[in-house]
């Protein structure tokens, strides 16, 4: 009867609709296709179906209040308050309130099945929560002498009754035990589904937690985020030095390695295995959970990093033409890679995009996501291979620059990676040349009264690369090195830290136990790698056929603690407004993030890297051009106007054949004396 209607409008949808009275708002919800979460199918035990009601009755568009509007407190929702925890003010769970006036209900982002997982980043984009493995619970009808149907026939029609998923498949592995489960469970239980196709995992009972793993292979460190597929938290983190270091410091030494002992590939697929392993093993416990608890993996990683971890060689990666084994997305069973997950996890691993850009690339235009833009955003992801992508809505090129690894340390003679006791931060006094420096672990500058006792126990251990940045930045910005890189030795009368090394100078930052000095040598290994970096850039750009950027993203655990600054002063990128110019954090990882909680985002992906061209900078003629004019700070061609608006542009002490030629004069003269 038409009377007995009432009116629900649910915000913020929108959607609205009559429904007669007692209808549950659940059902109301559904029948208007309003994004409601349950788990539980109606069965007040998941929570997850709360509401916000705001009372009342609608005369001309207008509410009035009235107390009838909805059902009062239910027995299941009293129950669910003292099982689990009470619902906050005004919430009811929609699944047992039934509607009795006209209402407006508002739906909060936590009960949205598609709701916003916010990134904690400079630019707080949102993840739509959308994974691929959803949990059911569902009531199974008994068996009976009546009723000869099998139970796992009883069990999919039951998932077709109550949630409308038909043609569903089972895993193999979980006929053995279904039976026990459904009794186990008097005939109620937990079904996880994966694709929205196949089961993947069965509980008895009410199972309300779904786990997923997202992995970062990078070639010096892995990192996994474990994460509530229900909910997209990240629930705990867990990271470690990658294993396959031993077998060679960067990735073309690996690739080495394999061509000097066959059996390495195996031993080093071995290792990140069990790495991963243990990754799942440390992330879970912290929860008191174990990995097999983890339903989803996804990975992403370098080309190399990539080939070893699905068991494929990495020998055509290193000679031309750098093939790939498999450049597309794949997904397998977990345990087909020897991954200690739950039995019927799968593992997802994104789509390469070249030989020498890896599913690590495509994790980082998943986060930031270049493509929706109309400006010109350029993403560098600096490691001991630097990927590069340019582009924008328009048009996406990518490249790989080899910088090697003298910015994690390597090829430094004080380097080493960023640990306790590191410098990573410095700063040259214009007038005296004297420097002051931070360390990792302690907030004080070395020039604070309490520096010394504050960093007894780490000691001063080396110069990782945020400082290695800073101090070439700082040198050139002062006057100490000229524009070619040279260190000026003349100003060592006016300063004790500019030493003599023989046939060159140096400058040290710290003497101590263990004296930490940046040779020539030195600024040489950063000119070549930061030269390989800009040359690839510039390259793009040249095939873009611009001659700017508006937006610079630097991802990476190096991206992630340089200062940008100094990184453009010494001509690690090109010049652009400083206040475009950010961290991007571990993108990389953020990209296995996404694809792990929402399904759409992997065939954006997949669909995304065949549209981008690949750039090949080994048979590019003018790489090499433009590797020598970015071998000078900041660069021999480009003038950084941008830049030398905030910061001041160094005088021109002397050109490097001066140096050059006083430097000869200054050995000739100590042979003469010898």
């Amino acid at each position: 009867m038409s009377g007995s209607k009432v009116k629900v409008v649910f915000t913020p949808s929108g959607l609205r609709g009559s429904f007669e009275r007692g209808t549950p708002l659940l059902d109301a919800a559904r029948s208007l296709g309003v994004d409601i979460d349950s788990v539980c199918g109606g069965r007040g035990l998941c929570g997850r179906c709360q509401i916000l009601c705001t009372e009342g009755r609608f005369e001309k568009h207008q509410l009035v209040s009235d107390a009838s509007h909805l059902s009062p407190f239910s027995e299941t929702e009293e129950r669910y308050c003292t099982r689990k925890k009470p619902l906050e003010k005004g919430r009811r769970l929609s699944c047992h309130t039934l509607l009795e006036g006209d209402v407006v209900i508002d739906v909060p982002p936590a009960s949205q099945v598609h709701h916003q997982v916010v990134r904690k980043d400079a630019e707080h984009r949102d993840i739509e929560l959308d994974p691929v493995v959803h949990l059911y619970y569902v009531e199974v009808d008994e068996a009976t002498m009546l009723e000869p149907r099998g139970d796992m026939e009883r069990l999919l029609a039951a998932m077709e009754r109550d949630w409308q998923l038909a043609g569903l498949q089972m895993d193999s592995y979980l006929l053995p035990g279904l039976q026990t489960v459904l009794r186990e469970g008097k005939w109620a239980v937990t079904v996880a589904v994966h694709r929205g196709d196949t089961i993947i995992a069965l509980w008895p009972g009410f199972h309300e937690q779904a786990l997923g793993l997202a992995v970062d292979i990078g070639s010096t460190t892995v990192a996994a985020h474990l994460c509530d597929l229900t909910s997209g938290e990240v629930l705990s983190t867990a990271s470690a030095m990658n294993p396959q270091i031993r077998f060679g410091e960067d990735l073309m030494s690996r690739v080495s390695y394999v061509m000097l002992h066959p059996e390495g590939a195996a031993e080093m697929t071995v290792a990140i295995r069990q790495t991963i392993n243990q990754l799942a093993t440390q992330a879970t416990a912290e929860l008191e959970l174990a990995p097999q608890d983890v339903l989803e993996l996804t990975v992403v990683a370098n080309p190399i990093m990539h080939h070893l971890f699905l068991g494929m060689s990495p020998l055509e990666l290193g000679v031309a033409p750098f093939a790939l084994a498999l450049d597309s997305a794949f997904e397998t069973r977990a345990t087909a890679l020897d991954l200690n997950l739950h039995h019927g996890a799968r593992a997802y691993v994104l789509p390469c995009i070249a030989g020498h850009v890896g599913a690590d690339t495509a994790g980082v235009i998943l986060s930031e996501q270049p493509q929706l833009s109309d400006q010109m955003s350029l993403l560098v992801d600096v490691g001991t291979n630097a990927e590069i992508v340019l582009g924008n809505s328009q048009r996406l090129l990518a490249c790989s620059s080899p910088t090697g690894p003298a910015f994690e340390g390597a090829q430094i003679s004080c380097g080493q990676r960023a640990a306790v006791g590191a410098i990573e931060r410095v700063q040259i006094n214009a007038q005296t040349l004297e420097p002051r420096f931070k360390v990792i672990g302690c907030d004080l500058w070395s020039d604070h009264a309490d520096f010394a006792s504050r960093t007894k126990t780490s000691g001063i251990t080396g110069i990782c690369g945020s400082g290695i940045i800073d101090v070439v930045a700082q040198m050139f910005l002062v006057g100490i090195v000229s524009a070619e890189g040279v260190i000026d030795g003349g100003l060592a009368e006016k300063c004790s830290c500019i030493i003599s090394g023989g046939r060159t100078w140096s400058y040290r930052l710290y003497k101590g136990d263990a004296d930490i000095v940046i040779t020539q040598n030195d600024l040489r290994q950063i000119q070549l790698a930061k030269a390989a970096l800009y040359a690839g850039i510039k390259l793009l750009m040249d095939k873009m056929d611009i001659t700017s950027v508006d937006r610079i993203r630097l991802a990476g655990a190096f991206g992630s603690h340089i200062d940008v600054k100094q990184a453009m002063v010494l001509g690690l990128i090109p010049d652009c407004d400083l206040e475009h110019v950010s961290s991007a954090g571990n993108a990389a990882g953020t990209g296995a993030r996404i694809a792990l909680l929402n399904l759409s985002s992997r065939q954006d992906i997949e669909a995304l890297v065949t549209r981008i061209e690949k750039i090949e900078t080994a048979v590019e003629d003018s790489f090499q051009a433009y590797f020598v004019a970015a071998m000078a700070l900041p660069h021999s061609n480009d003038d950084f106007p941008k830049l030398f608006k905030q910061v001041s542009r160094p005088d021109s002490r002397a050109t490097s054949t001066e140096l050059a030629g006083g430097s000869r004069r200054r050995r000739r003269r100590s042979r003469g004396t010898c």
